[in-house]
């Protein structure tokens, strides 16, 4: 830029030489119209304006020059700048200053990329799907993924595209879920489970709720109770449902998520009871 600024300038100053130029030699014109100055005079005026005219070419030629210049070296600037080619999150830094760059990492002791990173807008979730299964999941299917990392919430999602390919050693198709919901804490590479929907829960349903089967709930005393498992004994504590949801029953009142309750209470259980835990058979 400062070549440019000087060739420019340059230019104004051949310019100016160019106007004192024309000046003189209309001046030495006229005298030699009229006798005044001798022929060899005039020719030293008029050799002024020739020069004071190429000047000018050579200060414009000079100009483009510089011009050409500067853009050749913004040029190799830009080549210096590492652009991503979307806007995105840095996920791994896989080359430090000094480190060779070179396509697919061709040459020995070189880096194939600078970095690794992601567009979190455009995360998907993969999910197994069995053979047997498979049938029962469509595009745009309506989906809920729950996140491993974070257990507490629920993300609406939608079946964006099925892999047209068995993996015959699981016997699964790939099923790629887009997510609906964004969230920030969503990242790539964490394992997530998914639910299939045959249509979109509301919003009041999209809530974490506690169930309990039904047959966990008996009735004492006019009183709808669970019997809750507490070290060796058993505690009968009041219990408030709602709908049904499947083959469970969602608990309002009374239970707290994760406790463990007698699942078919005898009739003649009381609160208090001694009973003792057993696992599953087999």
């Amino acid at each position: 830029a400062a070549n440019v600024k000087l060739a420019q300038a340059n230019l104004e100053q051949a310019q100016a030489e160019m106007r004192e130029a024309e000046r003189a030699f209309d001046r030495s014109r006229d005298l030699l119209a009229r006798k005044f100055v001798s022929q060899a005079a005039h020719d030293a005026a008029v050799s002024r304006h020739e020069k004071a005219k190429a000047a000018i070419s050579g200060q414009r030629a000079a100009i483009a020059v510089a011009q050409a210049n500067y853009r050749a070296a913004q040029v190799e600037v830009e080549q210096t700048l590492i652009r991503a080619p979307f806007d995105g999150v840095v996920l791994t830094k896989n080359a430090n200053v000094g480190d060779v760059i070179t396509p697919f990492s061709s040459a020995l002791g070189s880096q194939a990329a600078v970095v690794t990173m992601a567009d979190m807008s455009t995360l998907e979730v993969e999910a197994d799907v069995s053979e047997s299964s498979v049938g029962k999941v469509a595009v745009e299917q309506p989906c809920e993924v729950q996140l491993d990392a974070l257990p507490e919430s629920r993300f609406r999602g939608v079946v964006s595209r099925m892999v047209p390919t068995v993996d015959r050693a699981k016997a699964t198709v790939t099923v790629k879920i887009r997510f609906i919901d964004k969230d920030a804490r969503v990242l790539p590479e964490m394992s997530a489970k998914v639910a299939f929907l045959s249509q979109e829960l509301p919003p009041e349903l999209r809530t974490r709720r506690t169930v309990i089967h039904p047959r966990a709930v008996v009735e004492r005393d006019a009183k709808r109770v669970v019997y809750v498992v507490q070290g060796e004994r058993v505690i009968e504590t009041p219990i408030e449902t709602g709908d049904k949801l499947g083959d469970a029953i969602v608990v309002l009142k009374g239970v707290e998520p994760g406790a463990k309750v007698v699942a078919n209470p005898a009739p003649k259980l009381r609160d208090g009871a001694r009973v003792s835990v057993q696992g599953p058979k087999g």
